[in-house]
């Protein structure tokens, strides 16, 4: 890797951090807030997981499993399942996404998709929020990308609209490492000043194959009850037998 190259990294996580010092900059890519606008081959699978845990005492365990299916045009479709500890008071949610490309990213050029869903609690069945995204991906290099999400969120539970927003930065920084900053939030009227305020979260993936991925996170902020977090996560896939990695077909990370 070249110093233009390394020099571009550095100036891209400065300008990120200038974003979250002024709040101006949503999830998503495993444990991370901020998606890329690429979905993966149809046909493939993938179980996302992680453990996040607050000094305030907030807990958070997460299992997210994906597929691609064709059924007119490649979507992408998840459930997460989240089991989390928020002021004391235990409650898991059900999140069903479903998410499509529909321009390509590439280097040296923007990439776009768009994804929608809800999430509902799992005893009550009460539907607790609603929300669409759209994710644009610009590629620096094969080893970097930049990730804008902006969209919209409507939290039920107190009857609220927000305009949703997140920017992050991915450097493929070696093989099998692969670092990531990123701001985002929710914008709008809201009780609790914390949950209008910028959320941050920078982390590590170690992907030492093709299978098998392992992220260590730390977030700030991040459900917006102004804590920090420490998350654990890892994604295991499913590629389609005989098919080529993702990385591999579009040559980007």
């Amino acid at each position: 890797m070249g110093w233009a190259e390394k020099r571009t990294g550095i100036a891209v996580a400065i300008a990120l951090f200038a974003a979250l010092a002024a709040p101006e900059a949503y999830a998503a890519n495993g444990a991370y807030a901020v998606d890329a606008a690429d979905i993966s081959e149809v046909g493939s699978c993938k179980v996302e997981s992680w453990t996040s845990a607050a000094t305030n005492t907030d807990f958070s365990a997460v299992a997210n499993p994906s597929c691609v299916v064709n059924p007119f045009t490649p979507i992408e479709l998840s459930l997460n399942t989240n089991r989390a500890r928020s002021d004391g008071e235990w409650s898991t949610t059900l999140s069903p996404k479903a998410k499509t490309n529909f321009v390509p990213t590439g280097i040296g050029r923007w990439g776009f998709s768009a994804y929608a869903g809800g999430s509902f609690g799992a005893a009550s069945g009460e539907n607790l929020s609603a929300f669409a995204v759209i994710p644009a991906t610009y590629r620096l290099s094969e080893t970097m990308r930049i990730n804008l999400n902006g969209g919209w969120l409507w939290d039920r539970t107190v009857d609220r609209h927000y305009l949703t927003y997140g920017i992050g930065f991915d450097w493929k920084f070696t093989d099998t490492l692969q670092w990531t900053i990123e701001a985002f939030g929710q914008a709008g009227a809201s009780d609790t000043p914390s949950v209008v305020q910028p959320r941050f979260q920078t982390g590590v993936r170690y992907r030492p194959n093709e299978i098998l991925s392992v992220d260590a996170i730390y977030g700030r902020n991040i459900t917006g009850e102004n804590a920090n977090w420490i998350t654990l996560g890892t994604t295991i896939r499913f590629p389609v037998p005989g098919g080529q990695p993702d990385h591999r077909r579009s040559g980007h990370l």
